[in-house]
């Protein structure tokens, strides 16, 4: 049986959850990640964890919120931004209906990394919420694995349309990927950007922070693996 909400009937799902009360909600963007890699980059990717991890664990994943907060690429052709405000209150709306049906845990499994403040915001606000309890999840020690796995270093610390998300997409979803495009970036720091508020889409050129060109499926694959253990262990201890 299908793990993924949108494809069971009311019943079905009823039934899910009277098993194991647990909702994944996968959170992405529609934003640009170079001329290489699609605009559901995020979103492709939180999808593909959370059907892993539910198929493991027993949870159902409710359907994935493709828009964040994804400010910084407005001017960017395609993109699309919610406000930092309006996703968290959608967060909340969504996990206020899962505590009606009896989840008792909303799982967000985070494709994109400007969403962590809202989801961490989120969480806050349903904490003291008696019926359900909101958790999220990112990629699970992720510097280590870019160490272990990435060949060139990140752009200060950020992911964005480089060898890791890359590699991860040649790993998913490889016909998307347009691998005569990728091109590696490492745009000049800012201090506009780190301590004020100029948007990343007016650093680079072409959209990539990092070096695309390094991204292979081989070392997709390998992280797949990694974070996809480490969520799974993840949900068991919180829903123990």
């Amino acid at each position: 049986m299908t793990v993924e909400a949108r494809f069971l009937s009311r019943d079905a799902f009823a039934e899910r959850i009277a098993k194991f009360p647990v909702a994944i909600l996968p959170l992405g963007a529609t934003e640009q990640h170079g001329h290489h890699l699609p605009l559901g980059t995020d979103t492709i990717l939180a999808e593909h964890f959370a059907v892993r991890v539910a198929e493991a664990t027993g949870a159902t994943v409710l359907p994935a919120m493709p828009f964040g907060y994804s400010w910084v690429w407005r001017d960017d052709a395609g993109s699309v931004t919610l406000d930092q405000q309006v996703m968290e209150d959608v967060i909340c709306n969504v996990a206020e209906s899962m505590a009606r049906h009896g989840v008792k845990h909303l799982i967000m499994i985070n494709g994109h990394e400007a969403n962590s403040a809202t989801m961490k915001y989120a969480t806050r606000r349903v904490w003291d919420n008696p019926d359900i309890k909101v958790w999220r999840l990112f990629y699970p020690n992720l510097s280590q694995e870019l160490a272990a796995h990435c060949e060139s270093p990140t752009w200060h610390g950020i992911v964005h349309a480089c060898e890791f998300e890359t590699s991860l997409m040649l790993a998913i979803a490889p016909e998307t990927v347009e691998m005569d495009k990728a091109v590696a970036e490492y745009p000049d720091r800012d201090p506009a950007y780190f301590y004020g508020g100029r948007p990343m889409g007016e650093l680079s050129k072409s959209g990539v922070f990092g070096d695309a060109t390094k991204g292979t499926a081989e070392k997709g694959r390998a992280m797949i693996e990694v974070f996809t253990k480490h969520m799974i262990s993840m949900v068991k201890d919180i829903c123990a």
